[in-house]
């Protein structure tokens, strides 16, 4: 009986400190990110993440959209008042259990003067009133691919079957194209979405005109991709308008509701050209485009009669030897219909200019040696425009109010970080500004801050805190990040870098060292954000004992004209001669370990690892490219010939540039991820590299994601992260 009261005691003390010793590691391992933590498409992901608020503006009065209600948030307070609830929105519209609106998160205000809520329900577009309690107007919505309404004349346009469509406000639909097809594309965003496009159609203010695109790629030969899903594979073709091939050609249409016409802009062969930034004019009467020539050396701002699309006049020319890069369209002065703001780079910077009407140059509204990244709108009543700009830092984001007479500038945030991180299609940020221009909200973080929301007065710069998101990350270990700057491989330019430390770091250790890169046009990877941007994969492998290091070379953007075009004709050598000064650097460190050195990259940044495992075998150990350019001559034409030139005009810097000739020096590990369906970096650049690789007898790896694109989608991202980061396990670590 002792001995079985003692065996039960000691049991019992055993099972105590195995269930004390679980909940201990149970503690302890909570305090590690996983990937379905840290990555976009993980099941935990949106509980790692800063909270956010949605909001909308009526007028001048500020709604959060919610998924149950609405509420009015008091501009001086912050305070809400519920404005509407889902099951109100419902009941007022008569709509039934199967047509209900599901979440009001979406929702839209489109009358500043008026209680009136938009509202898409399962086959239907609403206008409710919400102060009447009644449905007050609605349009089928149904089978409507790329639509676009108007609030003004309540009409839609959308596609169907590849044709354009147009219904009313009074429901009347009509079906305004018969060719349609996978050769001839209406109403969608044309020239492979550069120049700032992002859609194919644009009502005119007044809703009575739609100017659309019309897309002739019959010309373009049929890139072979492949549906794997079907019982026998078959062909599912992407036209894609190779370097130095033929392109498509587009033409801009304009159907006019009152008498149903259709007419085209008569803006000439559109061969080899470029039809881009449309505009209207306030008076509905013209219609304004930026012309680019192939070689994209040459811009011309034309304007158009919008009724018999003969072309009036040309306002405005730009030349730049290497190339001019528009995008953005002429927007009027709301106050004054004579006269517009032309955005360009034409002093090395975009910036903003008044023009009149006559094409005359008024004067520079903004300049100096940083950026205007998107012109917001304007405070009609103070005559100013509300910008985004880099002139605080080149790392941040800032909004400022500028007086168009007098050109001056007032800050209108905290001076730090990056704010204004609300977009809309096309990048923009002009939904953070209410109708009148008089107030915005400003969704904004900085390195040491996750999400701040605020309520800003323009005209006196006040800032109300509406909103203040909590560190989701508390009691994790999480690494240090830290940001600098190092000098160009010219000596001369300034670098930005983001380093991401180990968790417990110890100054006295060597650690592995992964290099991430970019390093392309049209995006920085260092910006002064929660963590200096840094992306959650750098903090997984942080926990797992890596340094990782970030650094926006020459050639990346938004540092003006000429740091951008260093790398011109000869895509990715200036921008390796600046990373390996990174790695210089780096090598300088007690800490990082030379022998281990690893660098991973995805699309441009795939061209760039690809690089440098095979332009300096020696320095890195094992890389992994994701969705790689191996030649620039089987890229597209629109981005391909702006930073190369065409393969006929300029073969020896095509030649230099071609990672198949480098194939034969490839000695690390190097992994190449690519998705099978990629219609933007097609498989043929994989597969050449590692046909070139078979004939020099070297070595890479490869894996593919099967039906999938230039990206991996959903859960499949966790997935990819998990194989890289296996890669870097299994040949660095």
């Amino acid at each position: 009986m002792t001995y079985n009261k003692v065996t039960f005691a000691a049991r019992l003390f055993c099972f105590a400190v195995l269930i004390f010793s679980s909940m201990t590691t149970a503690h302890a391992q909570s305090r590690e990110f996983t990937l379905e933590d840290l990555n976009f498409g993980g099941k935990n992901y949106h509980n790692m993440i800063p909270r956010n608020r949605y909001m909308a503006w009526w007028g001048d009065e500020l709604v959060r959209t919610d998924v149950e209600e609405c509420s009015i948030i008091d501009k001086k307070t912050g305070k809400e008042t519920q404005l509407f609830t889902i099951d109100e929105i419902n009941e007022w519209a008569g709509l039934s259990e199967t047509d209900k609106v599901r979440n009001l998160m979406s929702v839209s205000f489109p009358y500043p003067d008026e209680p009136i809520v938009l509202l898409n329900a399962k086959n239907e577009r609403i206008l409710v009133n919400f102060s009447e309690k009644i449905k007050v107007w609605s349009q089928p919505n149904k089978d409507e691919s790329y639509e676009e309404w108007n609030p003004v004349s309540r009409a839609v346009a959308f596609v169907k079957d590849d044709n354009l469509y147009v219904t009313n406000g009074e429901g009347i639909t009509k079906q305004l194209t018969t060719d349609g097809s996978h050769d001839i594309v209406y109403a969608q965003s044309v020239h492979r979405d550069e120049f700032g496009i992002y859609k194919g159609t644009f009502w005119s203010p007044n809703g009575e005109a739609l100017a659309f695109y019309r897309m002739d790629q019959s010309m373009v030969p049929d890139y072979p991709l492949v549906d794997i899903d079907t019982r026998i594979a078959t062909l599912a073709p992407t036209k894609y308008p190779m370097a130095g091939e033929a392109s498509h050609k587009v033409t801009v249409g304009v159907y006019d509701l009152q008498t149903g016409n259709t007419i085209y802009l008569k803006a000439g062969d559109p061969t080899d050209r470029y039809f881009t930034n449309i505009a209207w004019s306030p008076d509905c009467k013209k219609i304004y485009m930026i012309e680019l020539n192939r070689d994209q050396t040459d811009m011309e701002l034309v304007s158009y009669d919008s009724k018999t699309g003969d072309k009036l006049e040309t306002l405005y020319k730009e030349h730049h030897d290497k190339y001019v890069h528009p995008m953005n369209p002429i927007t009027f002065l709301p106050w004054d219909n004579e006269k517009f703001i032309l955005q360009s780079e034409k002093d090395g910077y975009n910036h903003l200019y008044l023009f009149n009407t006559k094409g005359e140059q008024l004067k520079q509204i903004t300049s100096g040696k940083w950026i205007v990244l998107d012109l917001v709108g304007f405070n009609r009543s103070s005559k100013s425009a509300i910008i985004l700009s880099t002139e605080s830092s080149p790392i941040q984001n800032n909004l400022y109010s500028v007086d168009i007479k007098s050109g001056k500038r007032t800050l209108l945030d905290n001076g730090k970080g990056c704010h204004a991180n609300n977009y809309q299609a096309g990048g923009h940020h002009s939904l953070i500004l209410s109708a009148s221009g008089k107030y915005l909200f400003d969704n904004y973080t900085e390195p040491e801050v996750p999400r701040m929301i605020n309520i800003v007065n323009t005209v006196n710069a006040k800032n109300v805190n509406y909103f203040t998101a909590d560190d989701p990350w508390v009691g994790k270990d999480v690494p240090e990040y830290s940001c600098g700057t190092l000098k160009a491989a010219d000596g001369v330019t300034d670098l930005y870098y983001r380093m991401v430390k180990p968790v417990g770091f110890d100054p006295n250790k060597k650690y592995p060292t992964v290099v991430y890169v970019y390093g392309g046009p049209g995006l920085r990877n260092v910006e002064a954000r929660w963590h200096y941007w840094s992306r959650s994969w750098e903090t997984y492998m942080a926990q797992k004992g890596y340094l990782l290091f970030i650094l926006d070379n020459r050639g990346s953007t938004d540092r003006g004209r000429d740091f951008e075009q260093a790398t011109f004709r000869n895509l990715g050598v200036e921008e390796m001669k600046d990373q390996i000064k990174g790695v210089e650097y780096l090598k300088s460190l007690p800490y990082v370990d030379a022998d281990r050195m690893g660098v991973h990259g995805w699309s441009y940044g795939g061209f760039m690892t690809t690089s440098l495992m095979t332009t300096y075998p020696d320095i890195f150990k094992v890389g992994v490219a994701g969705g790689p350019v191996i030649d620039w001559k089987w890229y597209e034409v629109m981005y391909g010939e702006r930073y190369m030139d065409t393969p006929q005009a300029n073969p020896e810097g095509y030649e230099s540039t071609s990672l198949i000739n480098k194939a034969k020096n490839l000695k690390g590990k190097l992994q190449i991820i690519i998705g099978t369906d990629d219609p933007t970096v097609v498989p043929q650049h994989a597969l050449s590299f590692l046909k070139a690789c078979i004939e020099a007898g070297t070595q890479p790896d490869f894996f593919v994601y099967p039906g999938e694109g230039h990206n991996m989608r959903g859960h499949q991202s966790v997935h990819l992260h998990e194989r890289i980061t296996q890669y870097f396990e299994d040949y660095l670590k």
